[in-house]
């Protein structure tokens, strides 16, 4: 790649949206950062005599995966608030009762097919192991099993709602006496 070229390239680079661009060419390889991200996360050097892209047609540059040791800072704000509605809240946690939690991502469904009966609704008794919903991924029906007998005090998302992985599911409440 010629001077010009990596000028036009890093003026590219800056003036969009990109958060981060990596390009690789005959064993070198340039990284940047775009201003949401900072400055460069590694700085780079082209060894003399490089050659130029020129003789490659077709190459052209792609935006990378964020690197390990510098987060976006727009994705990374994107995703902490995805993050906080996967936890549960304090008060959720406060609630009497046990949290059953998804165990993969997914999408969660309450009954084994549409025209068929839920599993449990609220006010039913469980047990433990007993199948309450399904998470399907990848085309794959995961049966989703009580992990406590008690009663469904809370059902926490909707049929046909994406769930993540820890998202929790459903609140069981313990008979009296029980921890």
């Amino acid at each position: 790649m010629e001077i010009e070229e990596l000028c036009q390239l890093i003026q590219a680079v800056s003036e969009s949206n990109l958060g981060e661009f990596s390009y690789e060419e005959n064993g070198v390889k340039i990284s940047m950062s775009g201003k949401s991200c900072g400055s460069l996360a590694e700085p780079f050097t082209m060894p003399a005599g490089t050659p130029s892209g020129a003789d490659q047609p077709g190459i052209l540059p792609t935006a990378a995966a964020p690197s390990a040791h510098q987060p976006l800072t727009a994705v990374g704000s994107e995703m902490s608030s995805l993050n906080a509605d996967v936890q549960p809240s304090a008060r959720e946690e406060e609630k009497p009762g046990s949290l059953v939690t998804s165990p993969l991502v997914g999408v969660f469904y309450t009954a084994p097919s549409e025209d068929a009966a839920p599993f449990v609704k609220i006010g039913d008794q469980v047990k433990e192991g007993q199948v309450i919903a399904i998470v399907e991924a990848m085309k794959l029906m995961n049966e989703i099993e009580c992990d406590c007998s008690g009663t469904v005090a809370e059902i926490l998302v909707e049929n046909g709602q994406a769930v993540e992985y820890g998202q929790p599911l459903f609140r069981i409440v313990y008979p009296q006496g029980t921890p």
